[in-house]
Parts: C-alpha cells; structure tokens; sequence
C-alpha cells in the first residue's frame, strides 16, 4: 500500500492545527471554531491512517525472507517441465557432443 493516504492526511491536520492555532492567537473567532471542529476527525484519521501502516510494516517485516506470497503464487502457476519423449528426445540426444565441440547444427535423419 502506498503512504500517499496518511503523507496527506498527516499535512491536512498539521494545516489545520497551525489554522487553528493562529486563528486563536489573532482573535478570528469563526476560523477558530470551524478548523477547531475540523482537527478532532482529522486527527483520529491520521492516528488510524499511523497504526495501520505500521501494523503493515510490522507484517511485511515478519514474513519469511525467502519467498513472498507473489513469488510463491507465480511459481506454482509454472508447468512443470515435461520429459521429453520420441523426436524431441532424439534431437535434444543429437545435439549433445561426445568430444566437447560445439553442435555442428545438424540434425541426424
């Protein structure tokens, strides 16, 4: 999941208690009283938006370092190689070479 959700809530709240804050300090009542109504949702969402990404880091830290569940589902969605059998044994048997030189890319009749 992307941090895109709670990078932006945590700036609507940080905005809005800085709002909130100056609006106090300069006697701007009406500002006051809606970003002060505003911050208690806001910050509860970013307190969710918070416990929720670490519990997902918490999770993603304690998986097993060899294989995740994507590599786990896309190596069992592989067939599995079959043995080869009639022409396809013959060339593949054709191919190898006994002295180590390379195939001469014929194929035996």
């Amino acid at each position: 999941m992307s941090s895109r959700p709670l990078a932006f809530v945590s700036a609507l709240t940080f905005g809005d208690y800085l709002l909130w804050s100056w609006s106090l300090n300069h006697n701007h009542d009406v500002i006051a009283l809606v970003s002060g109504l505003t911050l208690p949702p806001l910050a509860v969402a970013w307190v969710w938006l918070l416990v929720l990404s670490l519990a997902r880091l918490l999770a993603r830290a304690m998986r097993p370092a060899t294989l995740n569940a994507r590599e786990r589902r896309s190596q069992a969605q592989l067939p599995a190689e079959r043995p080869r059998t009639g022409a396809a044994a013959q060339r593949a048997a054709s191919a190898t070479t006994v002295s180590g030189d390379a195939p001469s890319g014929k194929l035996a009749a």
